[in-house]
Formats: C-alpha cells, structure tokens, sequence
C-alpha cells in the first residue's frame, strides 16, 4: 500500500534542522490572540469617540460611555459586582496592593512562574516579595505556599500563566483559613474559568490585560475586578488620583474616607471603545484557540517522552498556550530548535515556539532586578527597610524553588494563534510527530 502525502512528510526525509525538507514553508500566523481579530467593530467604535471629540472616559462636549460600557458588560458576563477599566495591568497590581494597604513590614507570596509586573508591584510598594514554588499545573504548589506562610504575610498574588488557572479553589482556600487577601493575576486567561466560575473570582481583587499578546488588546489597558464595594472603592480612587469623583465626572476631595494617592491610570474611550469591541469577540478567540490547541495535544499525548501540564478543567482553559516537558533541558532546546526548522514558527520578532530556557522575565530567576535585590531609589528600599529586616535570608536566584527550576529546564511552549486553520494545525502536529520520532 502506498503512502499518504502525510506520512510522506513524516516520516521520509531527514529532519529539518539535518538538512531535510521542512515540513512547512510559510510561517504561522502571529500569535497575538486578539490583534488577529482587529477589523470594521473596533475602527466604528474608535471612529464614535473620534468624532464626539471626548476621549476622556469622565467628561467631555459628547460622551460616548464606552469604558462605562465594557466595564458593565464584563461584569454580567463573568457575575462580578464591580468592574473598573484601567491604563495596564501592572497599573492594576500596583492599585491592588496599594487598596489593600500593603507595604513596608509585609509579605506577598507569588509563584516562580509569573510576569516581572508581578514582583514589581510588591517591592515598589515597600513590601517583600517570598516566592512559592509551583506544580504541575505550572501554578502555584499550594502545599508549599501553606508551609511559607508567616507572621509578615499579608496576601498572595496568584498568576494564572499561560491561559489556564492551576489549584485555585485549594489556593483560595487556604487564604480564607489563614486570613490573608488574595489577589488574582488574569493576564493571560481572559475568559478563563474553571469549573464554570471565572477567573477573577476567586480572590478579593482580579486583574486583567488587554497588552497586544493577550487574548483580547487595544495594544495595552487592564480590567480589575471586586466584589467588596468598600474596596473597590479605594481602587476607583487609586487608580484616579486619590479621589472620588462627582456625578458630573469631576473630583471630589471634600470626602475623608477617600483621600488617597493615585496614580492616573485611567483608560480612555478610545482605548475603552477598542476593547468593548475585542470584547464582544472574545468567546470567539478563546474557543478558536482552545479547540487548536486541544486538537494539538490529544494527537500528541501517546508520544513516548513527550508530557504535558496538567490542566484541571480543559473545558475552562482559554488556550493560548501549550506548554510541554521533555526529558532535560538540552533537548528541550534542541527538540524546539528543530521544530521551528520544520517551518513551525512564525513572522519575524514571533516567539511562536521555543525552550523555556529562551522564555525570559516568566521565570523568577531570570528578573535580575529581583535575584540581586535591585532599587529605585539610592537607598536600597525596600529591601534596606528596617521593618523588612525579617526578609534577610530570602533567596531569589537559581535553586530557590526546586520544581520551578526543573519545569525551566525542561519545559517547552508552543504559543497558539487565534485564527490558525486546519492545514496549519495538521502541520503543527506532522512537525512534532516527525521531530519526536528522531529525538524521543
């Protein structure tokens, strides 16, 4: 019996990277989730505001509500009470920590696996950041943030990487018994639940992205989302600067219990009226690629020496991100080398497939800032603090947290665009069928 065109590509020629036919010429779509999606619905909403002449979400000769808008609608769509647009998510973790009065004399466990933004809104805040190590789900171990947990422990900020949350009911759990605040960072996984609740509302404040690698953009901005009214309150005031406003959109500083100091991180219609429009796309963009990349993965999963993370609930992973383990880091390099020479990467500047060693600030020990206790200020604050002085011994480089490191050395990501068709899928899976053969 002759052989199909597929098997042909898998398994007749050399590899690639040998000097082999690659398994495909042209480069996959960038993987930038919602950019993809840009079209006539985000330039008529941005063309409103324009033609209004009141980019100002709060006043302006001819409001247009957007950012009201997409606030509104992100709250009925996942159930939180209150919803607040803002300039970025990292905006948005410095207003989290600061509404909940954290600073010098506290600490913040966060996981290894995590976005610098993360760490910098700890330490620029005054607090001390303790790194909890992760799991297999690529989230933090909860059994190692109950053991961490001490006398200077204020919140933990929960980071759920790569579209998917990890053990966040234990997580969420062990923060009710101990009474510590927890804030969720959901950069990645707009849209992203699990077991039917959405990410956001797990912990006492939630915060979200809309950065052009998100799953939906407007090149940059943040959503942060709360169900207490007394907290969100000071995070409206915060994110503003240090007030409430008015029913005509002006500041009010007559009010005691709200005079704070903010840092102007408001969103603008126009940013607003972009991502009101990606909004309305996002169970789209989200289903687009969660049924790639599971489609991806279910052929994958019999390869011999090729494991995955553990997603708990597939059905609630928004999908951008397929992460993989081999059996040590130098083939995880060499296995990603080789199926990007099979034509498995994207435009130029795409980090469409590569080694978690080349994955950059996403690991702890790879933020210098952090590992050698950097400042903004001559004096080495926060870490010189005296009421810090209980960090000393705290360490941030390689070895600090044994299952992180190993998950970095081993680990592979496969980035998976929003608009990616059959034929490109199909090649995705041949490439990694013909590399594994020649490699595991």
């Amino acid at each position: 019996m002759s052989e199909t065109p597929t098997e042909i590509r898998e398994f007749a020629n050399r590899l690639a990277i040998d000097g082999g036919l690659p398994v495909r010429t042209r480069p996959l779509p960038w993987e930038l989730p919602g950019a993809n999606w840009i079209g006539e619905e985000e330039r008529d909403l941005v063309n409103i505001v324009l033609a209004a002449r009141s980019p100002f979400r709060f006043y302006g000769p001819d409001l247009q509500h957007m950012v009201d808008t997409l606030e509104q609608e992100w709250c009925a769509a996942f159930g939180h009470r209150h919803a607040l647009a803002v300039s970025s998510a990292t905006a948005g973790l410095s207003i989290a920590i600061s509404a909940l009065g954290i600073g010098p004399g506290d600490e913040v466990l966060l996981p290894g696996y995590l976005w610098v933004s993360c760490v910098s809104a700890i330490v620029r805040a005054g607090a001390i950041p303790r790194l909890v190590d992760i799991d297999d789900s690529f989230g933090m171990d909860p059994v190692d943030l109950e053991a961490k947990v001490g006398p200077h422990t204020r919140a933990v900020l929960i980071v759920h990487m790569s579209g998917t949350p990890g053990r966040i009911e234990e997580i969420a759990a062990i923060c009710r018994q101990r009474g510590l605040y927890l804030i969720e960072d959901c950069a990645q996984a707009a849209g992203g639940t699990q077991f039917g609740r959405a990410v956001g509302r797990f912990g006492d404040i939630g915060v979200f992205s809309f950065q052009i690698n998100k799953n939906i953009t407007a090149g940059d901005g943040g959503m942060m989302v709360c169900e207490d009214p007394d907290l969100f309150r000071r995070i409206v005031a915060l994110h503003d600067l240090g007030y409430a406003r008015n029913s005509q959109g002006r500041l009010d500083t007559s009010d005691e219990t709200c005079q704070l100091w903010g840092i102007g991180a408001r969103m603008s219609e126009l940013a607003g009226a972009m991502v009101l429009a990606q909004f309305r796309k996002l169970p789209r963009i989200t289903q687009a690629m969660h049924d790639a990349k599971w489609t991806i993965r279910t052929e994958l999963e019999a390869i011999p020496g090729l494991a995955f993370r553990n997603v708990r609930d597939p059905a609630g992973d928004t999908g951008p991100f397929l992460i993989m383990l081999l059996r040590d880091e130098k083939t995880s390099i060499r296995f990603a080398e080789a199926i990007r020479a099979e034509g498995i990467s994207g435009p130029s500047g795409s980090l469409l497939c590569v080694a978690m060693r080349e994955w950059g600030l996403h690991w702890y020990s790879n933020i210098p800032s952090l590992v050698h206790r950097r400042s903004n200020s001559t004096d080495g604050f926060p870490w010189t603090h005296p009421a810090n002085a209980f960090a000393a011994g705290y360490e941030y480089g390689v070895g600090a947290l044994p299952a992180c490191d190993e998950f970095h050395a081993r680990g592979m990501i496969l980035s998976i665009g929003s608009i990616l068709t059959d034929e490109d899928v199909n090649d995705i899976i041949i490439a990694f069928r013909k590399v594994a053969k020649a490699f595991l």
